[in-house]
């Protein structure tokens, strides 16, 4: 069980790294390629599109062939999309390549919580779920740090080679350590849309909106509030990432009080608790040790709301769990493309506070529907 979980891990963390790579290196690729800075980022759009693909239409073969086998053939897609990455001529090929591991990693994240979701003990899936997404936090620290080192000291190329060889190694613990799963008997779903309809998933999915499209807007900007407006180096912008990235590690400790006290009751404090601190930000942002402070409690509070919308996505039908995790994703990735450009003039006209409180007010409203679905649950569970 627990190098299952290892493994489950270390397969977040190398689908993380690679969505968090590109950005540090964007300029030697750049240079190397013939490209500017604004066409190389478009390969990270090509990775969020092709992820928002992959999880839409592709994770339906989760239920389909089985959780362990969608995973396997997810990670041997990365594998492929890293060593055409390592190796692309142009920037063209990049983007295209970026846009093949996106595919890979619509199946590969769901296919990792679902595994989760299916060999944790009962009673502890949200402290087990909560070790798996640890992975984001090494993909944060770990990736973001040596991607940058490796560009500088090698070359940008070994960032992707060193992928594909974690990827590989990740492969083939699976496919030591993972148990053998059963396909669903009923064979896959329709797209991951279908899952819509289920009872149960919408306000949860109206949630992960609401509470990625605020992170992702407001993190988007970070970097540059810290170094235009408090006139600080880039480098205290990767020392915030850190500390946010401690912070949500951190969150793991805490894990078993989600299984002791349930989703029910803790979800709504949660997500009013993250509204709490985005007001926070927006208040004392200006000020940066008060903002790496901020940055550790939101990087503590996001590990509680990231694992409180996949357990609870999780939990409605175990037998379209591929579908509707994919759906999760799917949203994820919208979320963020959504966060970004619409923050953006928000941003540029009334500076970052503005993009703090408006995260608080959306992270707000999910706390709101995350006392309906605690409401509907009781419900459901309630004698006629």
């Amino acid at each position: 069980m627990m190098i299952l979980v290892a493994v489950l891990t270390g397969c977040v963390a190398v689908i993380g790294a690679n969505s968090l790579a590109l950005g540090p290196i964007a300029p030697a690729i750049g240079r190397d390629l013939e490209s500017g800075i604004a066409t190389t980022m478009i390969a990270a759009a090509g990775y969020g599109f092709g992820t928002t693909i992959g999880a839409l239409f592709l994770s339906r073969l989760i239920d389909g062939i089985g959780v362990k086998q969608a995973l396997s053939a997810a990670l041997g897609g990365l594998i492929a999309a890293f060593v055409l990455s390592a190796a692309a001529p142009s920037i063209l090929v990049l983007i295209l390549a970026q846009f093949a591991a996106g595919l890979g990693a619509g199946v590969g994240l769901p296919a990792i919580y679902a595994f989760t979701a299916l060999v944790a003990p009962k009673g502890q899936e949200s402290t087990v779920l909560g070790r798996v997404l640890v992975g984001w936090t090494i993909s944060m620290v770990a990736g973001v740090s040596l991607s940058s080192l490796l560009a500088d000291l090698l070359h940008w190329r070994f960032v992707y080679g060193g992928l594909a060889l974690c990827g590989g190694a990740a492969l083939l613990a699976l496919r030591r350590y993972a148990p053998d799963t059963a396909p669903n008997p009923a064979g896959p779903a329709g797209s991951a849309l279908s899952a819509l309809n289920i009872p149960g998933v919408l306000p949860l999915i109206g949630i992960c909106l609401a509470y990625m499209t605020a992170f992702y807007g407001t993190y988007a900007y970070l970097g540059d509030h810290i170094h235009a407006a408090l006139g600080l180096p880039v480098s205290a912008g990767g020392l915030a990432a850190l500390v946010y990235g401690a912070g949500f590690g951190a969150a793991a400790l805490a894990n078993p009080l989600v299984d002791r006290f349930g989703r029910r009751r803790v979800m709504p404090a949660s997500f009013l608790f993250i509204a709490v601190v985005y007001g926070l930000l927006g208040l004392a942002g200006q000020a940066f040790g008060a903002l790496l402070v901020l940055c550790f409690a939101w990087g503590l509070a996001n590990h509680f709301g990231l694992n409180l919308i996949v357990a609870g996505l999780s939990d409605i039908r175990p037998d379209r769990r591929g579908s509707i995790l994919g759906l999760n994703s799917a949203a994820t990735y919208l979320a963020a493309s959504t966060g970004a450009l619409a923050f953006g003039p928000l941003y540029e006209t009334y500076g970052f506070a503005s993009l703090a409180l408006t995260a608080a007010l959306l992270t707000a409203g999910a706390a709101v529907l995350a006392v309906f679905c605690g409401r509907r649950d009781r419900a459901l569970k309630e004698p006629a």
